[in-house]
This record gives C-alpha cells, sequence and structure tokens, in this order.
C-alpha cells in the first residue's frame, strides 16, 4: 500500500534531493515501490523593483514528501540518498502522513490565493506607491 512519508533533508537542499532521489528510482528500478517525491511549494506575491512578482517558495524548508510503499529495500533507497538525512519518525519506523494531512500539504498552493510576502504591524507606517 502506497502511503506518504516526510523525509528530513538540509535546509536549501529539497530541490537536490528529489532530483538525486527520482536518479536513483530510475537507475534501480524502483518505481514499482516509489511513485512520487515532492518539494511542498506555495506561490507567495513578491515586489521587487516596484513590480508585483509571483515567487515559488517552499512551505516545509528541509523536508521532502515521498509516497512509496514501505519495505526495507525502498527504506534503504530513500535513506541512502545524498542529501537525505533521515525519516520522520522514530528511527527505524518512519509514520506515514494520513491522508487530511497529505491533502492540506499539496494542494495548499491551488487551495489559496497567492499571499504577499509583506509583513506589517498594526500602526506601522507603510507608503502606497
Amino acid at each position: 500500500m502506497f502511503r506518504w512519508y516526510v523525509i528530513n533533508t538540509y535546509s536549501g537542499h529539497e530541490n537536490k534531493v528529489k532530483q538525486n532521489l527520482e536518479h536513483r528510482i530510475e537507475s534501480m528500478s524502483q518505481r514499482q515501490r516509489v511513485r512520487q517525491v515532492v518539494v511542498p511549494t506555495e506561490q507567495v506575491s513578491e515586489l521587487k523593483d516596484g513590480h508585483r512578482e509571483q515567487v515559488e517558495k517552499r512551505t516545509m524548508p528541509g523536508y521532502v514528501l515521498v509516497q512509496m510503499e514501505m519495505s526495507d529495500d525502498a527504506w534503504n533507497l530513500v535513506k541512502n540518498t545524498p542529501g537525505v538525512t533521515g525519516f520522520v519518525g522514530s528511527r527505524n519506523k518512519p509514520i506515514p502522513l494520513s491522508q487530511p494531512e497529505v491533502d492540506r500539504l499539496l494542494h495548499r498552493e491551488t487551495a489559496e490565493r497567492p499571499r504577499s510576502r509583506a509583513q506589517f504591524t498594526v500602526g506601522e507606517t507603510v507608503k502606497v506607491i
């Protein structure tokens, strides 16, 4: 049964870990055990040089989601991927995500409108251009 698991990575290396893991899955013919590798992101609106730009930001820095059928081979495949520091859960028994957690993490970017990165506090003076 395929379940979603969270793997811990070095912060800032999530996309590289995804690339490394995808390469290992293909080279070791393990697509039947590992279905998807996802770096959760969301669209954020940023103001750069007076223009609004939509940029993609990681929602879980240092983590990557993996949909896999847990087995010793699949566990070792993921655990021994460069940049992976471990699974979320106990040392030898990763804990799968529940379906509501998966839905919330994977559909976040489509369910919400882009949010602004600018943070203001109540009473702060702002200049509207």
